[in-house]
């Protein structure tokens, strides 16, 4: 696994809120990865966002394959299927 993959801090800054999004939309083409969460805040002249991606080692699925997690009455299941191969 590679260092890159556990540093998921961002920073973005522009003189405009459509140039901050405009921005954080690039990065977001150009790196395939969700924002986690945003925070922006005017800073002087500036539009400024810190910003935490989704790092890759977190695996979204849907809990309809074997051994996966999925949600129910409010717990999370997991099923594991066993095989004697």
């Amino acid at each position: 696994m590679s260092d890159s993959n556990k540093k998921n801090l961002l920073f973005f800054e522009s003189g405009s809120m459509r140039g901050l999004y405009d921005c954080m939309e690039r990065w977001q083409n150009e790196n395939q990865k969700r924002l986690l969460s945003t925070n922006i805040q005017k800073d002087g002249d500036s539009f400024c966002c810190i910003a935490l991606s989704n790092p890759t080692e977190v695996v979204i699925c849907d809990g309809s394959g074997p051994n996966q997690v999925s949600v129910g009455r409010g717990c999370l299941e997991v099923n594991v299927i066993y095989s004697d191969n």
